[in-house]
């Protein structure tokens, strides 16, 4: 059985002879190679971040692709006169990816050697290949979810984000309130779904129970109204987050069972998780109706319990329990007699009426 091909994250481009045709420092007017830009534009849209590594002249090179029109494609360019490995290197360090998820084109053999001596997991190709990239297996992910066609923008946002803070003087409420959060938690759309699949995947550390939902296994429940699938998505003034969480739960007569809480960690810093948990006990209590968590402990997850027993989850037995079905072995039930909570007053929330479908529930 042949194995899945591990996906390309980053891709990183020389510059001359290989995305453009010419050396820059003889021509300031090089034009892109054919079929450069359409490669371009098909990795990017399917969530395929790129960068550049080139021996040149920072301020030219980089005139030169805004007057091309592609220097936005480029996240983290390293243009300068150090080695290549060290661009692809700090590259890779600065978005958090595995050598193993870099890649690296370029039209000189020794360029190629330097950077597969240094970083032998980063895969690399001739410039020649360059307009046929995209059709690689490597280059082409199974899944292409809204996130991932916004991907590079998400990114860009986010070192702005970043920057913003490294600079700012004050509270770091201060600088919440400052960015104008807007968190929406609502149920997920069909087109959403692979997304969704991929959260349950790779989100590991802000993960309530470690368990994954094949985006079938989640169709079926977006189609059965005993279950609940939901996401959260995040913007603030600098652009979106995309889809951070999602929150699995099962209604039962007089309890909500919640299956899976999960948030991405990029959003540990704004409260995501306390406050997606702040909003369902309202919703429970709302719908008058009791709570029960699952929670499966990994060796990444206890900040997850944390939460869970820091809003009163406790391993109290309730009568609530007898309709909810028996849990896996190594899974805890945490209970909840929900009361009526405060939410956040420094990001806007908009989220679902879980409460209002309870109530027809029972009506019907």
């Amino acid at each position: 059985m042949n194995q899945p091909v591990a996906q390309v994250k980053c891709l990183v481009w020389d510059l001359d002879n290989t995305l453009w045709d010419g050396t820059l420092l003889e021509d300031e007017r090089v034009e892109l190679f054919d079929g450069v830009l359409d490669t371009v534009k098909a990795l990017d849209d399917r969530g395929i971040l790129q960068s550049i590594a080139s021996r040149n002249d920072h301020d030219l090179a980089m005139r030169r692709l805004t007057e091309l029109g592609i220097a936005d494609y480029f996240v983290l360019p390293r243009i300068g006169w150090g080695p290549k490995s060290e661009s692809v290197r700090e590259i890779a360090e600065e978005l958090r990816f595995a050598h193993e998820a870099m890649a690296f084109v370029d039209d000189r053999p020794q360029e190629r050697a330097e950077v597969e001596h240094g970083l032998p997991s980063v895969r690399c190709y001739p410039a020649e290949l360059a307009s046929s990239l995209a059709g690689l297996p490597e280059f082409n992910p199974t899944t292409i979810t809204t996130d991932s066609r916004r991907r590079r923008r998400m990114y860009q946002a986010g070192f702005r984000r970043d920057a913003e803070r490294a600079a700012f003087r004050g509270p770091d409420q201060d600088f919440l309130r400052s960015l104008e959060v807007e968190l929406t938690i609502d149920r997920a759309t069909e087109e959403e779904l692979g997304r969704v699949e991929e959260l349950t995947l790779r989100t590991t550390q802000m993960n309530t129970t470690g368990v994954f939902y094949a985006e079938d296994a989640l169709r079926t429940m977006v189609a059965n109204p005993a279950h609940e699938v939901l996401t959260v998505t995040i913007t603030d003034r600098f652009g979106p987050y995309g889809a951070v969480g999602v929150v699995v739960l099962d209604r039962h007569p007089g309890v909500w069972h919640v299956k899976l809480l999960a948030t991405s960690c990029r959003v540990v810093s704004l409260g995501a998780g306390a406050l997606i948990l702040s909003w369902l006990v309202d919703q429970a209590a709302r719908a008058d109706v009791h709570l029960l968590a699952d929670f499966k402990p990994t060796e990444r997850n206890r900040i997850m319990e944390v939460t869970y027993r820091f809003a009163g989850f406790a391993d109290d037995l309730c009568p609530c329990l007898e309709p909810v079905p028996p849990h896996d072995a190594g899974v805890h039930r945490l209970h909840l007699a929900p009361a009526p909570q405060e939410l956040s007053t420094v990001i806007t929330l908009t989220a679902a009426d879980l409460s209002a479908t309870e109530s027809w529930a029972r009506a019907s």
